[in-house]
C-alpha cells in the first residue's frame, strides 16, 4: 500500500499532518503556472495552509524527488521520495524555519511548538508507527534536508512559466560545502 493511500485511511495521521506538519493532500493546486527547467514532470500532490506546494518530480511514484514552493516565490528540493518527507515533516515540523539547518535553530523552533502541543513527540510516534516509519533525530533530518537541498536540489528549479522566471531558493542562507572554493 502506498503511504498517500495510508495517510487517507487514517484520519489520526492526516490530521497530525494537517497540523504540526502543515501537509495536506487536499491542497495540491499551486495556483500559478510553473514548471521545471529541466522539462521534467511535475506534479503538484500536497500543499500547506500558506499556499506552498509539494511537488514529485519526473516520472514514477512515491520514490521521486520532492520539490517544495512556496507562495512568495521560493523553492527547493526538499526530499528525496515521500519516505524522506514524511520522516522530516515528523521529526521537524518547524523545518520551514531551519535557514541554516542547525540543531541550536531547531531546539528554538521545537520549544515553540512544544509550548502548544506538550505531547508532540507522542503524537510524532504513533503517527510514524501507523505509517511503518522510523523517526530520525533531528540534527540526522536537518542533516539531510540540507544534503537535499545543497546536493541533488540543485538540479530542480522552478520556472515561474507565464514570466520565464525561475524561484527563488527557499533556503537562501545555505552554500554547498562545493561552492566554498
Amino acid at each position: 500500500m502506498s503511504l498517500i493511500s495510508s495517510i487517507l485511511r487514517h484520519d489520526d495521521v492526516a490530521a497530525f499532518l494537517a497540523w504540526p506538519g502543515d501537509f495536506d493532500l487536499d491542497r495540491r493546486d499551486h495556483g500559478e503556472e510553473v514548471h521545471l527547467a529541466s522539462g521534467a514532470a511535475l506534479e503538484g500532490f500536497a500543499g500547506d495552509g500558506a499556499g506552498g506546494t509539494f511537488f514529485f518530480c519526473g516520472a514514477g511514484g512515491e520514490e521521486r524527488p520532492i520539490l517544495y514552493a512556496d507562495s512568495e516565490g521560493g523553492a527547493a528540493l526538499v526530499a528525496v521520495g515521500l519516505p524522506e518527507l514524511l520522516r522530516l515533516l515528523l521529526t521537524a515540523p518547524w523545518w520551514h524555519g531551519c535557514q541554516a539547518f542547525t540543531a541550536e535553530e531547531s531546539r528554538e523552533l521545537a520549544a515553540e511548538y512544544l509550548e502548544d502541543m506538550p505531547d508532540l513527540a507522542a503524537r510524532q510516534e504513533r503517527v510514524a508507527a501507523a505509517l511503518g516509519l522510523e523517526l530520525p533525530g533531528e540534527a540526522d533530518v536537518l542533516a539531510r534536508l540540507r544534503e537535499v537541498v545543497t546536493g541533488a536540489g540543485k538540479a530542480y528549479v522552478l520556472v515561474f512559466t507565464p514570466e520565464d522566471e525561475p524561484y527563488e531558493p527557499l533556503f537562501t542562507g545555505v552554500v554547498a560545502d562545493s561552492d566554498r572554493d
